[in-house]
């Protein structure tokens, strides 16, 4: 469910599909407005970041797409579970977002969703879409990694004989 990661962080849910579909450029870490039962839930690790992106609008960063199950123990006061979300950030921040995707044509895509300090912060990056032949390009490149990486623990494994 929730892995540790980092000191005084706990990953809630991590988008590793993001760094396979984008070329992730530069991150932000923002923290998110949530409600009660959407923060108890995310603590539970009932939260999905698959197709979540972000959004300027009126100068206010906002996460959409994120689905965080309802709470199970929840009344009628309830949330939504994909809803729009604000994000947390400095103005200059937000202007550089709003302008990166503007201008550049880039996207803003929610990488990680953590734990860190007893607040719930968001990890988002701006991102690059990546064309078919890149994405094999990553693939072969991680394949090539793997198979040094157990040549050298073969040879170690060899040598300590």
């Amino acid at each position: 469910m929730a892995v540790q990661k980092g000191e005084g962080q706990k990953v809630l849910s991590d988008n590793r599909q993001a760094g396979h579909n984008f070329f992730l450029l530069d991150r932000y870490e923002a923290g998110i407005a949530l409600t009660g039962t959407e923060v108890k839930a995310a603590k539970a690790g009932k939260v999905q970041l698959r197709d979540a992106y972000a959004a300027v609008e009126e100068n206010e960063a906002w996460l959409l797409n994120a689905h965080i199950s309802e709470y199970s123990h929840g009344n009628q006061f309830n949330h939504s579970p994909v809803r729009k979300r604000k994000l947390l950030l400095h103005r200059r921040e937000i202007d550089k977002l709003h302008e990166a995707t503007r201008e550049k044509g880039l996207s803003i895509v929610a990488t990680r969703l953590y734990l860190k300090n007893g607040r719930i912060k968001c990890e988002i990056a701006l991102a690059k879409g990546k064309k078919f032949h890149d994405k094999r390009e990553t693939e072969r490149a991680k394949t090539a990694e793997a198979e040094a990486r157990t040549a050298v623990r073969e040879s170690k494994a060899r040598s300590s004989y």
